[in-house]
């Protein structure tokens, strides 16, 4: 099962197991990491699951889609390169250990 590592703003860490086919937003939800807030239930029209993955990481990554970029548009904290709806990310053994750090505010 891959480890997820979600970092709050002040530098704490959640290390969650996230089993294969879930999306990054629901195992950050089912593991109480409050930074995500996944109010739409991942369906990418909320925006409140954002979060920051290291560009380094880009490559292990889906491409971003068109829904999942004009929704990245609409976020509480500010956009960058880095940043990434949770709702669109799946766990699978190829994010093993992948680190998101999680945005000051999702609304």
């Amino acid at each position: 099962m891959p480890k997820i590592i979600y970092v709050d703003p002040d530098g704490t860490r959640h290390v969650v197991d996230a089993p294969d086919g879930t999306s990054l937003m629901q195992a950050a939800v089912a593991n109480g990491v409050e930074g995500v807030l996944g109010e739409c239930g991942g369906s990418a029209m909320c925006a409140t699951c954002h979060v920051y993955v290291d560009p380094a990481d880009g490559g292990r990554l889906p491409e971003l889609g068109a829904d999942e970029d004009e929704m990245l548009d609409s976020t509480a904290s500010p956009r960058t390169t880095a940043s990434r709806l949770s709702c669109q990310l799946t766990a699978s053994e190829d994010l093993d250990g992948l680190v998101v750090r999680l945005p000051e505010e999702q609304i």
